[in-house]
Parts: C-alpha cells; sequence; structure tokens
C-alpha cells in the first residue's frame, strides 16, 4: 500500500470515528449543533455564495455520474473488480463523512422540547379542537390574494423573525443578513416527485424549487432556511417556518405562514374528528382559500409523476428514519402537536403573569 494511499485511509478512519462516536454521544452532539456546526455553515456557505447557482445539486449529479462510469473507465483500463469496488467504495465513505460533518450530525442534536424547555403536552382531540378553533380564525383573517413574490422582502422578514425567535426557541440566527436561497438545477425532475425545496448539506446552501407558486414560496424559503440553521426535523422546519411568517407585518407573508399548514390540520382532522365535525370545520374555511389549496394542488400533480414520486418518498422515508427521525416522512404532519405544545406554554405563561 503506497504510503499517500495509507495516510489517507488513516484520516478517513479517524473522521468516521469522529462521526460515530458524536451520533452515539448526547453531549458530542449537543456539542457539535451548538458550537461546531456554525462556524462550519460560515465557512461553507461563505464559499457557496460565490457561486449563482446550486453547487451542491451539480455535485450530487457529477458524484453519481462518477460513481456509476468509473466501473466503466476501470473495465476499459483493465483494472481488477477489487480495486473498482475498494475506490467507488472509499468515495462514498468520503461523501457519508462529509455529509455528517459538514451539517448531518445535527440528528444528533437535543430535539425541540429539550432545546426550548417547553413542555411536552398530550395531543388530545379536545386540545386538537381547541387550537383548529384559533387556527381557522387567524387563517381565514389574514388571507390575501397573492400574485407576485418580492423575494428581498421575504429574504429580511425571515432574517428579522428567526433573530426574533432565536434566543427562545432554540435555533440559530442566521449567519448573514441576506441569506441566498437558489433555485434547484433540476426543477423539472424535482417537480415531477413533488419537492418544494431541500437543503443542501455539502456546502450548506439551500435551494427552491424554480416552479414554486407565489402563496407557498415564503413559507418554503423559511422552512429551507432553518435546515440551513441546523434544524433537521421536518416538522421542526415547518414551527419556525409557521411562527417566522406568521409574525411578520407583511400581509402575503403571514396568509402563507398560516396557509402552509393547512394540508397537516386537514389531515389531522380526518384522523381526529368525525365526519360531521371534520365538515363542519371544512366548511368555515374561506372559499377563496379552499379555491388556492385545490389550485395548487391541481397545479402540482399536473408535474408529478408517480413513479419516480413514490421511488423518492420511499428513499427520503428511509434516509430519516435511519437519521433519528422514527416516523419517517410522517414527521411533516407533526409540526400540529408542537404548535399545540408551544401555543400551552405560552397561555400558562400569560395566565401566571410571566
Amino acid at each position: 500500500m503506497k504510503r499517500r494511499q495509507k495516510i489517507r485511509y488513516i484520516v478517513l478512519g479517524i473522521l468516521l470515528l469522529v462521526v460515530w462516536s458524536t451520533q452515539a454521544i448526547s453531549v458530542m452532539g449537543e456539542f457539535y449543533a451548538r458550537s461546531v456546526y456554525p462556524v462550519i455553515s460560515l465557512c461553507l456557505s461563505s464559499f457557496s455564495r460565490l457561486f449563482p447557482f446550486a453547487i451542491g445539486d451539480l455535485f450530487i449529479f457529477l458524484s453519481i455520474i462518477g460513481v456509476i462510469a468509473y466501473p466503466i473507465y476501470g473495465r476499459i483500463k483493465k483494472q481488477p473488480w477489487k480495486k473498482i469496488v475498494l475506490r467507488d467504495g472509499e468515495y462514498l465513505l468520503w461523501i457519508y463523512v462529509w455529509f455528517y460533518l459538514a451539517w448531518g450530525l445535527n440528528y444528533s442534536q437535543k430535539n425541540f422540547y429539550e432545546r426550548t424547555h417547553i413542555p411536552y403536552v398530550a395531543y388530545t382531540p379536545d386540545k386538537f379542537k381547541a387550537f383548529v378553533e384559533e387556527y381557522i380564525r387567524h387563517l381565514n383573517n389574514s388571507y390575501v390574494p397573492i400574485t407576485g413574490i418580492d423575494k428581498n422582502r421575504v429574504c429580511k422578514e425571515a432574517v428579522k423573525g428567526y433573530k426574533q425567535i432565536s434566543d427562545t426557541l432554540g435555533i440559530h440566527r442566521p449567519p448573514y443578513d441576506s441569506p441566498r436561497a437558489k433555485t434547484m438545477l433540476f426543477t423539472p425532475l424535482i417537480s415531477m416527485v413533488g419537492v418544494s425545496g431541500s437543503m443542501g448539506p455539502f456546502f450548506c446552501e439551500f435551494t427552491l424549487n424554480g416552479d414554486l407558486p407565489p402563496s407557498q414560496y415564503p413559507a418554503t424559503y423559511t422552512h429551507e432556511l432553518a435546515h440551513l440553521l441546523g434544524i433537521t426535523s421536518e416538522a421542526e422546519a415547518n414551527f419556525y417556518a409557521y411562527e417566522v411568517c406568521t409574525r411578520s407585518q407583511v400581509e402575503s407573508i403571514r396568509f402563507s405562514g398560516y396557509f402552509s399548514i393547512l394540508s397537516h390540520v386537514l389531515g389531522n382532522a380526518r384522523r381526529l374528528l368525525t365526519e360531521e365535525e371534520y365538515t363542519e370545520l371544512f366548511n368555515r374555511i374561506r372559499p377563496e382559500i379552499i379555491e388556492l389549496a385545490r389550485s395548487n394542488q391541481t397545479y402540482w400533480m399536473a408535474k408529478y409523476s408517480p413513479l419516480i414520486g413514490n421511488i423518492q418518498n420511499w428513499i427520503y422515508d428511509l434516509y430519516l428514519k435511519g437519521n433519528k427521525i422514527e416516523s419517517g416522512r410522517k414527521n411533516y404532519s407533526e409540526v400540529i402537536g408542537l404548535l399545540i405544545s408551544y401555543h400551552a406554554s405560552r397561555a400558562e405563561e400569560k395566565s401566571s403573569g410571566k
């Protein structure tokens, strides 16, 4: 074995040990999330900001092509299969290490309740009904027609909102006053799998689907920004996006926040309420909002590919479960439980005069 190769293997082994130790030891996971990740994020995002396109998307695409093409190249050059497999395997291990050191170890931090010290409130039908009563009132009152996107305004309001809640709700402040959301390189393909945005962990950049309708842009922007700030749980990212948007004084952004959890509210209502109660709840939502939800659904379904979408859903579900999100893709809807606990905590603080 060549000296350079030996050194490479030793470094890779040490880094793998660091990753696995951090995942196994909670104190190390919390130290990474609180102290190490902000530095790594600042460095990587400072680099990625130099490029106008999503370099993470390009990197993933080229890596996939390379891993598939290298065995063909190796056989043409008459390399032994053992060498080909070892090289491909080593490259994948470096990708694995990079993913976790750059962002993925945030999965090992404390959960929402531990970070915020908000008591968990049992999710009962009665508590859900009380939450929905208030939610529908705010949703209806916040409605405004949204025909365009002021991306700079959304960015400024998002940064302002995260700065307001960072100290009390367990999330980092944005590293810049204008975090850049890049457009996904492969938007048509991404629309086929029904993904509206993503966090690019390798270069700490977040990307948005270029097909996003105006009503979904602010909430999706703030959701993906939450991931950039170290939030791994989809439910928590939905929670932070909701809180940031609904606190905004900009009407379109505030409505986008309330509108963003409508599908989760209705999904939970189907499960917890009787048919009569669900119908009564549904009929209380403004017709314009129901029409907007249906219009958005039709818009996305026209772009969606069931085959590719189901494959992506299956892979992402396995990915989430493999990173301590036991509910997998169902995690998105768990935002309602977080909001119920948070609102109960705020109500208790007000009643006690804190």
